[in-house]
Protein backbone atom coordinates (compact mmCIF):
# COMPACT_ATOMS: atom_id res chain seq x y z
CA UNK A 1 0.00 0.00 0.00
CA UNK A 2 1.78 3.25 -1.16
CA UNK A 3 1.44 6.42 1.47
CA UNK A 4 -1.02 7.99 -0.55
CA UNK A 5 -3.22 4.94 -0.27
CA UNK A 6 -2.92 5.30 3.54
CA UNK A 7 -3.42 8.92 3.70
CA UNK A 8 -6.42 8.48 2.21
CA UNK A 9 -7.72 5.37 4.16
CA UNK A 10 -6.63 7.10 7.08
CA UNK A 11 -8.29 10.76 5.90
CA UNK A 12 -12.02 8.34 5.22
CA UNK A 13 -11.89 7.09 8.16
CA UNK A 14 -11.57 10.15 10.50
CA UNK A 15 -14.14 12.62 8.31
CA UNK A 16 -16.36 9.93 7.10
CA UNK A 17 -19.82 10.36 8.52
CA UNK A 18 -21.69 7.32 7.27
CA UNK A 19 -18.56 4.70 8.48
CA UNK A 20 -18.62 4.25 11.92
CA UNK A 21 -23.23 4.13 12.16
CA UNK A 22 -22.50 1.26 9.21
CA UNK A 23 -20.18 -0.41 11.43
CA UNK A 24 -23.20 -0.03 14.14
CA UNK A 25 -25.75 -2.06 11.90
CA UNK A 26 -22.91 -4.82 11.37
CA UNK A 27 -22.54 -5.14 15.42
CA UNK A 28 -26.53 -4.94 15.65
CA UNK A 29 -26.65 -7.79 13.21
CA UNK A 30 -23.80 -9.84 15.47
CA UNK A 31 -25.55 -8.91 19.04
CA UNK A 32 -29.38 -9.79 17.99
CA UNK A 33 -28.54 -13.63 18.10
CA UNK A 34 -25.63 -13.56 20.90
CA UNK A 35 -28.39 -12.07 23.05
CA UNK A 36 -31.05 -14.60 21.97
CA UNK A 37 -28.32 -17.33 22.77
CA UNK A 38 -27.82 -15.63 26.16
CA UNK A 39 -31.36 -15.61 26.89
CA UNK A 40 -32.04 -19.35 26.16
CA UNK A 41 -29.04 -19.92 28.26
CA UNK A 42 -30.16 -17.60 31.74
CA UNK A 43 -33.81 -18.57 31.18
CA UNK A 44 -34.60 -14.74 31.86
CA UNK A 45 -38.00 -13.80 32.90
CA UNK A 46 -37.78 -10.76 34.94
CA UNK A 47 -39.59 -8.56 32.27
CA UNK A 48 -42.44 -11.21 31.94
CA UNK A 49 -43.14 -9.59 28.20
CA UNK A 50 -46.13 -11.06 26.53
CA UNK A 51 -45.75 -11.41 22.70
CA UNK A 52 -48.63 -8.66 21.95
CA UNK A 53 -47.08 -6.07 24.44
CA UNK A 54 -43.39 -6.81 22.85
CA UNK A 55 -44.68 -6.54 19.23
CA UNK A 56 -45.95 -3.54 20.61
CA UNK A 57 -43.10 -1.85 22.21
CA UNK A 58 -40.51 -3.05 19.64
CA UNK A 59 -42.80 -1.24 16.84
CA UNK A 60 -43.12 1.48 18.91
CA UNK A 61 -39.21 1.89 19.67
CA UNK A 62 -38.59 1.13 15.85
CA UNK A 63 -40.84 4.09 14.05
CA UNK A 64 -39.19 6.62 16.92
CA UNK A 65 -35.23 5.25 15.97
CA UNK A 66 -35.80 6.14 12.02
CA UNK A 67 -37.69 9.49 13.46
CA UNK A 68 -34.26 10.22 15.58
CA UNK A 69 -32.24 9.12 12.95
CA UNK A 70 -33.93 11.91 10.28
CA UNK A 71 -34.57 14.38 12.39
CA UNK A 72 -30.26 14.62 13.64
CA UNK A 73 -29.58 14.32 10.02
CA UNK A 74 -31.93 17.42 9.28
CA UNK A 75 -31.72 19.12 11.80
CA UNK A 76 -28.25 19.34 11.45
CA UNK A 77 -27.97 20.38 7.67
CA UNK A 78 -30.16 23.53 8.55
CA UNK A 79 -28.17 24.38 11.54
CA UNK A 80 -24.89 24.17 9.57
CA UNK A 81 -26.72 25.95 6.33
CA UNK A 82 -27.28 28.97 8.63
CA UNK A 83 -23.83 28.78 10.68
CA UNK A 84 -21.96 28.94 7.61
CA UNK A 85 -23.98 31.83 6.84
CA UNK A 86 -23.14 33.34 9.76
CA UNK A 87 -19.65 32.43 9.72
CA UNK A 88 -17.98 30.75 6.84
CA UNK A 89 -18.64 27.53 4.72
CA UNK A 90 -15.59 26.35 5.82
CA UNK A 91 -17.12 25.21 9.23
CA UNK A 92 -19.61 22.57 7.07
CA UNK A 93 -16.73 19.77 6.72
CA UNK A 94 -15.05 19.74 10.48
CA UNK A 95 -19.14 19.70 11.58
CA UNK A 96 -19.36 16.36 9.38
CA UNK A 97 -16.45 14.91 10.84
CA UNK A 98 -17.14 15.52 14.63
CA UNK A 99 -16.73 12.40 17.00
CA UNK A 100 -19.75 13.04 18.94
CA UNK A 101 -22.34 13.41 15.56
CA UNK A 102 -21.02 10.21 14.24
CA UNK A 103 -21.28 8.43 17.79
CA UNK A 104 -24.80 9.48 18.16
CA UNK A 105 -25.76 8.38 14.55
CA UNK A 106 -24.25 5.25 15.24
CA UNK A 107 -25.75 4.37 18.82
CA UNK A 108 -29.23 5.27 16.82
CA UNK A 109 -28.83 3.25 13.81
CA UNK A 110 -27.06 0.44 16.57
CA UNK A 111 -30.77 0.76 18.51
CA UNK A 112 -33.02 0.89 15.01
CA UNK A 113 -30.98 -2.34 13.65
CA UNK A 114 -31.15 -4.56 17.15
CA UNK A 115 -35.06 -3.35 17.60
CA UNK A 116 -36.01 -4.79 13.87
CA UNK A 117 -34.14 -8.25 14.71
CA UNK A 118 -35.69 -8.21 18.13
CA UNK A 119 -38.85 -7.43 16.94
CA UNK A 120 -38.62 -10.32 13.95
CA UNK A 121 -38.34 -13.25 16.93
CA UNK A 122 -41.09 -12.41 18.65
CA UNK A 123 -43.34 -15.62 18.27
CA UNK A 124 -45.79 -17.48 20.81
CA UNK A 125 -42.89 -17.28 23.38
CA UNK A 126 -41.08 -14.00 23.99
CA UNK A 127 -36.99 -13.73 24.32
CA UNK A 128 -37.09 -11.50 27.40
CA UNK A 129 -33.40 -10.86 27.50
CA UNK A 130 -33.72 -9.62 24.09
CA UNK A 131 -36.70 -7.10 24.48
CA UNK A 132 -35.27 -6.10 27.65
CA UNK A 133 -31.82 -4.57 25.88
CA UNK A 134 -33.55 -3.27 23.02
CA UNK A 135 -35.48 -1.27 25.70
CA UNK A 136 -32.08 -0.24 27.16
CA UNK A 137 -30.79 1.24 23.86
CA UNK A 138 -33.92 3.20 22.90
CA UNK A 139 -33.80 4.63 26.83
CA UNK A 140 -30.04 5.21 26.20
CA UNK A 141 -30.76 6.66 22.82
CA UNK A 142 -33.65 9.18 24.58
CA UNK A 143 -30.81 10.32 26.55
CA UNK A 144 -28.17 11.10 23.80
CA UNK A 145 -30.59 12.52 21.51
CA UNK A 146 -31.14 15.29 24.49
CA UNK A 147 -27.72 15.10 24.64
CA UNK A 148 -27.02 15.68 21.44
CA UNK A 149 -29.65 18.74 21.10
CA UNK A 150 -27.94 20.47 23.80
CA UNK A 151 -24.40 19.81 21.55
CA UNK A 152 -25.65 21.15 18.29
CA UNK A 153 -27.55 24.11 20.24
CA UNK A 154 -23.67 25.16 21.56
CA UNK A 155 -21.12 23.91 19.37
CA UNK A 156 -22.02 25.67 15.95
CA UNK A 157 -22.21 29.42 18.12
CA UNK A 158 -19.37 31.75 16.95
CA UNK A 159 -17.31 31.56 20.25
CA UNK A 160 -17.73 27.85 19.87
CA UNK A 161 -16.69 27.40 16.49
CA UNK A 162 -13.39 30.12 17.08
CA UNK A 163 -12.40 28.02 19.82
CA UNK A 164 -12.77 24.48 17.94
CA UNK A 165 -10.32 25.93 15.42
CA UNK A 166 -7.81 27.53 17.04
CA UNK A 167 -7.14 24.38 19.16
CA UNK A 168 -6.82 22.11 15.88
CA UNK A 169 -4.91 25.09 15.01
CA UNK A 170 -2.25 24.40 17.82
CA UNK A 171 -2.35 21.21 17.48
CA UNK A 172 -1.35 21.61 13.94
CA UNK A 173 1.35 24.13 14.63
CA UNK A 174 2.91 22.27 17.65
CA UNK A 175 3.27 18.59 15.32
CA UNK A 176 4.54 21.37 12.07
CA UNK A 177 6.75 23.28 13.98
CA UNK A 178 8.79 21.59 17.39
CA UNK A 179 11.37 23.23 17.83
CA UNK A 180 11.64 27.01 19.38
CA UNK A 181 12.47 29.97 17.82
CA UNK A 182 16.65 30.75 18.39
CA UNK A 183 17.03 34.32 17.14
CA UNK A 184 20.87 33.52 16.89
CA UNK A 185 20.12 29.81 14.63
CA UNK A 186 20.30 31.02 10.42
CA UNK A 187 18.47 28.83 8.73
CA UNK A 188 20.45 27.77 5.58
CA UNK A 189 19.18 29.17 2.00
CA UNK A 190 19.15 26.95 -0.97
CA UNK A 191 19.31 28.11 -4.61
CA UNK A 192 19.31 25.96 -7.80
CA UNK A 193 22.26 24.86 -9.66
CA UNK A 194 21.55 26.29 -12.87
CA UNK A 195 23.99 24.03 -14.83
CA UNK A 196 21.68 21.20 -13.24
CA UNK A 197 19.73 18.63 -15.40
CA UNK A 198 16.03 19.72 -14.77
CA UNK A 199 13.08 17.14 -15.12
CA UNK A 200 9.86 18.47 -14.63
CA UNK A 201 6.84 16.13 -13.59
CA UNK A 202 3.40 17.42 -14.36
CA UNK A 203 0.48 16.87 -11.72
CA UNK A 204 -2.40 14.05 -13.84
CA UNK A 205 -4.60 13.81 -11.65
CA UNK A 206 -8.20 15.97 -10.82
CA UNK A 207 -7.51 19.33 -10.49
CA UNK A 208 -7.38 20.42 -6.41
CA UNK A 209 -5.17 21.29 -3.53
CA UNK A 210 -2.28 20.51 -2.28
CA UNK A 211 -3.35 18.83 0.71
CA UNK A 212 -0.29 17.13 2.48
CA UNK A 213 3.16 15.83 1.58
CA UNK A 214 5.20 12.80 2.15
CA UNK A 215 8.46 14.55 3.08
CA UNK A 216 10.55 11.63 4.69
CA UNK A 217 9.64 9.67 1.66
CA UNK A 218 10.70 12.22 -0.94
CA UNK A 219 13.82 12.80 0.92
CA UNK A 220 14.31 8.99 0.93
CA UNK A 221 13.78 8.97 -2.80
CA UNK A 222 15.85 11.39 -3.79
CA UNK A 223 18.65 10.10 -1.47
CA UNK A 224 18.26 6.49 -3.40
CA UNK A 225 18.34 8.34 -7.17
CA UNK A 226 21.24 10.87 -5.74
CA UNK A 227 19.35 13.77 -6.97
CA UNK A 228 17.11 17.07 -5.52
CA UNK A 229 13.41 16.86 -5.67
CA UNK A 230 11.90 20.23 -5.76
CA UNK A 231 8.16 20.38 -5.20
CA UNK A 232 6.53 23.33 -6.45
CA UNK A 233 3.45 24.21 -5.15
CA UNK A 234 2.82 24.64 -1.37
CA UNK A 235 0.63 22.79 0.82
CA UNK A 236 -2.38 24.50 0.32
CA UNK A 237 -2.35 25.34 -3.36
CA UNK A 238 -4.47 25.10 -5.81
CA UNK A 239 -2.87 22.93 -8.71
CA UNK A 240 -4.65 22.21 -11.71
CA UNK A 241 -4.36 18.80 -14.76
CA UNK A 242 -0.94 19.74 -16.56
CA UNK A 243 0.56 21.99 -13.40
CA UNK A 244 3.90 21.45 -12.77
CA UNK A 245 3.98 19.45 -9.30
CA UNK A 246 8.04 18.36 -9.16
CA UNK A 247 11.03 19.47 -10.57
CA UNK A 248 13.81 16.88 -10.49
CA UNK A 249 17.51 18.13 -10.56
CA UNK A 250 20.66 16.57 -10.95
CA UNK A 251 21.59 13.45 -13.03
CA UNK A 252 21.81 10.79 -10.68
CA UNK A 253 19.36 7.62 -11.05
CA UNK A 254 15.81 7.95 -12.38
CA UNK A 255 12.68 8.87 -10.26
CA UNK A 256 9.87 7.51 -11.35
CA UNK A 257 7.21 10.16 -11.98
CA UNK A 258 4.18 7.98 -10.46
CA UNK A 259 6.15 7.20 -7.60
CA UNK A 260 6.79 10.98 -6.48
CA UNK A 261 3.30 11.99 -7.69
CA UNK A 262 1.42 8.95 -5.48
CA UNK A 263 3.66 11.03 -2.07
CA UNK A 264 0.94 13.88 -2.81
CA UNK A 265 -1.94 14.65 -1.58
CA UNK A 266 -4.71 16.20 -3.66
CA UNK A 267 -8.41 17.22 -2.52
CA UNK A 268 -11.28 19.42 -3.47
CA UNK A 269 -10.86 21.54 0.32
CA UNK A 270 -7.97 22.46 2.42
CA UNK A 271 -7.20 20.97 5.53
CA UNK A 272 -5.26 21.96 8.69
CA UNK A 273 -2.93 19.02 8.78
CA UNK A 274 -0.03 19.82 7.51
CA UNK A 275 -1.16 23.64 6.67
CA UNK A 276 -1.08 25.43 9.83
CA UNK A 277 -2.06 28.98 7.35
CA UNK A 278 -5.70 27.43 7.53
CA UNK A 279 -6.07 27.46 10.71
CA UNK A 280 -5.73 31.25 10.46
CA UNK A 281 -7.23 31.46 7.61
CA UNK A 282 -10.71 30.14 8.48
CA UNK A 283 -10.47 32.69 11.74
CA UNK A 284 -9.69 35.72 9.25
CA UNK A 285 -12.78 34.10 6.74
CA UNK A 286 -15.11 34.44 9.91
CA UNK A 287 -13.97 38.18 11.65
CA UNK A 288 -14.02 39.55 7.45
CA UNK A 289 -17.58 38.38 7.42
CA UNK A 290 -18.81 39.70 11.13
CA UNK A 291 -17.29 42.77 9.73
CA UNK A 292 -19.66 42.95 6.86
CA UNK A 293 -22.05 45.44 6.51
CA UNK A 294 -24.82 42.73 5.74
CA UNK A 295 -24.15 41.23 9.45
CA UNK A 296 -22.18 44.26 11.29
CA UNK A 297 -20.71 42.08 14.15
CA UNK A 298 -17.92 43.64 15.31
CA UNK A 299 -18.11 41.57 18.59
CA UNK A 300 -17.65 37.94 16.53
CA UNK A 301 -14.63 39.77 14.98
CA UNK A 302 -12.95 40.93 18.37
CA UNK A 303 -13.86 37.04 19.83
CA UNK A 304 -11.74 35.80 16.14
CA UNK A 305 -8.76 38.26 17.34
CA UNK A 306 -8.44 36.55 20.69
CA UNK A 307 -8.02 33.33 18.87
CA UNK A 308 -5.52 34.84 16.12
CA UNK A 309 -3.39 37.01 18.52
CA UNK A 310 -2.86 33.84 20.84
CA UNK A 311 -2.49 31.30 17.96
CA UNK A 312 0.25 33.92 16.40
CA UNK A 313 1.79 34.44 19.86
CA UNK A 314 2.21 30.15 19.18
CA UNK A 315 3.97 30.42 15.91
CA UNK A 316 6.37 33.12 16.64
CA UNK A 317 7.96 31.53 19.50
CA UNK A 318 8.37 28.55 17.19
CA UNK A 319 11.63 28.19 14.66
CA UNK A 320 9.47 27.62 11.37
CA UNK A 321 9.89 25.30 8.32
CA UNK A 322 12.95 26.32 6.25
CA UNK A 323 11.28 23.66 3.16
CA UNK A 324 14.20 21.57 3.36
CA UNK A 325 15.75 18.15 4.12
CA UNK A 326 19.16 16.94 3.79
CA UNK A 327 21.04 13.74 4.13
CA UNK A 328 23.29 12.68 6.30
CA UNK A 329 25.98 14.06 4.50
CA UNK A 330 24.19 17.45 4.72
CA UNK A 331 23.26 16.96 1.49
CA UNK A 332 19.92 18.90 0.00
CA UNK A 333 17.29 16.16 -0.86
CA UNK A 334 13.62 17.80 -0.89
CA UNK A 335 12.97 21.20 -1.12
CA UNK A 336 9.17 22.56 -1.39
CA UNK A 337 7.80 26.18 -0.43
CA UNK A 338 6.71 27.41 3.16
CA UNK A 339 5.64 30.48 5.16
CA UNK A 340 7.51 32.45 6.88
CA UNK A 341 6.72 34.67 10.02
CA UNK A 342 5.45 37.86 7.31
CA UNK A 343 3.05 35.63 6.03
CA UNK A 344 1.20 34.68 8.94
CA UNK A 345 1.74 38.21 10.26
CA UNK A 346 0.18 39.41 7.20
CA UNK A 347 -2.64 36.47 6.83
CA UNK A 348 -3.40 36.99 10.27
CA UNK A 349 -3.92 40.85 10.53
CA UNK A 350 -4.09 42.84 7.08
CA UNK A 351 -7.46 41.60 5.61
CA UNK A 352 -8.80 42.46 9.55
CA UNK A 353 -7.06 45.75 9.60
CA UNK A 354 -8.59 46.57 6.37
CA UNK A 355 -11.87 45.90 7.11
CA UNK A 356 -12.19 46.75 10.82
CA UNK A 357 -10.09 49.65 11.25
CA UNK A 358 -12.79 52.13 11.02
CA UNK A 359 -14.63 50.26 13.85
CA UNK A 360 -13.42 51.39 17.11
CA UNK A 361 -13.95 47.86 18.93
CA UNK A 362 -11.77 46.53 16.41
CA UNK A 363 -9.22 49.16 16.35
CA UNK A 364 -8.62 48.96 19.75
CA UNK A 365 -8.49 45.15 20.14
CA UNK A 366 -5.78 45.26 17.02
CA UNK A 367 -3.60 47.81 18.84
CA UNK A 368 -3.76 45.64 22.10
CA UNK A 369 -2.99 42.46 20.10
CA UNK A 370 0.14 44.44 18.23
CA UNK A 371 1.10 45.83 21.39
CA UNK A 372 1.40 42.90 23.17
CA UNK A 373 3.01 40.88 20.37
CA UNK A 374 5.55 43.44 20.11
CA UNK A 375 6.58 43.39 23.91
CA UNK A 376 6.45 39.38 24.01
CA UNK A 377 8.24 38.19 20.51
CA UNK A 378 11.89 37.40 20.01
CA UNK A 379 13.79 40.35 18.47
CA UNK A 380 14.11 38.93 14.94
CA UNK A 381 9.85 39.25 14.86
CA UNK A 382 9.25 42.17 15.74
CA UNK A 383 9.54 44.36 12.54
CA UNK A 384 6.43 43.20 10.51
CA UNK A 385 4.90 43.99 14.11
CA UNK A 386 5.89 47.55 13.74
CA UNK A 387 4.91 47.75 10.28
CA UNK A 388 1.37 46.50 10.74
CA UNK A 389 0.87 49.04 13.72
CA UNK A 390 2.32 51.99 11.93
CA UNK A 391 -0.52 50.88 9.41
CA UNK A 392 -2.82 50.59 11.76
CA UNK A 393 -2.38 54.24 12.87
CA UNK A 394 -2.61 55.18 9.37
CA UNK A 395 -5.56 53.81 8.84
CA UNK A 396 -7.68 55.07 12.14
CA UNK A 397 -6.37 58.70 11.15
CA UNK A 398 -8.02 57.97 7.62
CA UNK A 399 -11.31 56.48 9.06
CA UNK A 400 -12.38 59.09 11.82
CA UNK A 401 -12.79 62.41 11.34
CA UNK A 402 -13.07 63.79 15.05
CA UNK A 403 -10.02 63.49 16.97
CA UNK A 404 -11.79 62.23 19.70
CA UNK A 405 -12.83 59.18 17.87
CA UNK A 406 -9.03 58.89 16.54
CA UNK A 407 -7.87 59.52 20.29
CA UNK A 408 -10.11 56.47 21.44
CA UNK A 409 -9.49 53.83 18.78
CA UNK A 410 -5.75 54.38 19.31
CA UNK A 411 -6.27 53.05 23.09
CA UNK A 412 -5.69 49.19 23.33
CA UNK A 413 -8.60 46.78 24.91
CA UNK A 414 -8.22 43.61 24.77
CA UNK A 415 -11.90 43.45 25.04
CA UNK A 416 -12.41 46.35 22.36
CA UNK A 417 -14.37 48.19 24.17
CA UNK A 418 -14.10 48.15 27.95
CA UNK A 419 -11.04 47.80 29.71
CA UNK A 420 -9.43 51.16 28.27
CA UNK A 421 -5.21 50.75 29.39
CA UNK A 422 -5.38 46.92 29.45
CA UNK A 423 -2.46 46.54 27.19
Amino acid sequence: MTWLQRYQLKRTGRRSLWLLPVLAIALAIVAAPLVRLLDRATGWTWFNFTPEGARAITGAFTASMLTFVVFVVSSLLIVVQLASAQLTPRVIAPVFADRRLKWVLSVFTFAYTYTIAASARIEETTPQLTIAVAIGCNLACLAGFFSFVQWLGGSLRPIAVLHRVAEEGRRVVESVYPEPFDPAEEQPGWSADPDADVVVIEHRGVSGVVLAIDRGGLAAMAERADVVIELVPQVGDFVARGDPLFRVRGSGGPVGAGDLRARVAIGAERTMEQDPRFAFRILVDIANKALSPAINDPTTAVLALDQIHHLLMDVGKRRLDAGQIRDAQDRLRLCYGTPDWTDFVSLAITEIRHYGASNIQVARRLQAMLAHLLHVMPEGRKAVLQQELSLLHRAIQRSFLDNEDRECAQVGDFQGIGSSGAS
